[in-house]
């Protein structure tokens, strides 16, 4: 009989929010274009005496060069958790873009988990075209080349098992390396899709995000999402302010900063 898989605690935790139009976030536009703002997100899953960070964000300079309304520093965010960026064992990079790699260096210890075309995609040749390499900062990548020497970068090529219960997933599309996690809850399968899909919009209508390297590994890519989850509530979209607004916060004090993503969300508004 083989044991039974753990069960962990999911977190959303909002660190940014960007005002936006509806042009801004579709491939050729929209026709009823109005106001989309964007929020910033890093995950946590708990569980199976694991604490995984789920990217990291970026800084607040980083912020004011991109004209980001900055909320919190994700690694300090991290002590509403009662975790120290200085014990934490295990970061998983979704991509190398600007929004989920920064604060690297805050990590001391831990491993840092990517799949390995992100990097060859993120230092090559692809890199020498500004519609492309603007979603990348330079010291970023420069860092994680640096980590990758001292042994702390463990590299995937393709889907995953890094824990029990949870895994990893290789799409592509908007970047050439992004991965998506599922984790194992008490609701079951929770896909955080990170950018797989920016919002739930994205994914339903089949138009995808105007940052894109491959158009047609997004589009394949939400087949993907949708395959490995139980039921479209258990998909979690990477930028969606909805899922603020959908999932309940894990306590009070943390009301519009951090929502559970383990427990059902509420039903989308039609």
């Amino acid at each position: 009989m083989t044991d039974a898989l753990p069960q962990y605690e999911a977190f959303a935790v909002r660190y940014a929010t960007r005002e936006g139009r509806r042009r801004d976030n579709f491939i050729g536009g929209d026709p009823h274009d109005g106001p989309m703002p964007m929020d910033y997100f890093f995950w946590l899953a708990i569980g199976g005496g694991r604490t995984f960070v789920i990217d990291c964000g970026f800084t607040a300079e980083v912020a004011a060069e991109r004209k980001r309304t900055y909320l919190r520093n994700p690694v300090d965010a991290l002590k509403l958790f009662g975790i120290a960026a200085d014990a934490v064992e295990d970061v998983i990079l979704t991509h190398l873009h600007y929004d989920h790699v920064g604060n690297f260096d805050r990590f001391p210890k831990a491993r840092f988990h990517l799949q390995e075309p992100e990097l060859h995609y993120a230092t090559g040749k692809y890199m020498r075209h500004p519609f492309l390499n603007h979603a990348f900062e330079v010291d970023d990548v420069v860092g994680v080349v640096r980590l990758n020497y001292a042994g702390r970068v463990h590299f995937y090529d393709g889907d995953a098992v890094i824990a029990p219960g949870l895994s990893v997933h290789l799409v592509g599309g908007h970047s050439a390396g992004l991965q998506f996690v599922t984790v194992n809850t008490a609701r079951g399968r929770v896909v955080l899709a990170s950018d797989a899909t920016h919002y739930y919009e994205n994914m339903d209508s089949g138009r995808p995000f105007t940052t894109a390297f491959n158009i047609g590994d997004t589009l394949e890519g939400y087949g993907r999402v949708r395959a490995l989850a139980p039921s479209p509530e258990h998909i979690v979209p990477g930028h969606d302010p909805l899922v603020m607004q959908l999932y309940p916060a894990p306590r009070p004090d943390l009301e519009g900063i951090a929502v559970r993503l383990d427990v059902p969300p509420k039903p989308r508004p039609a």
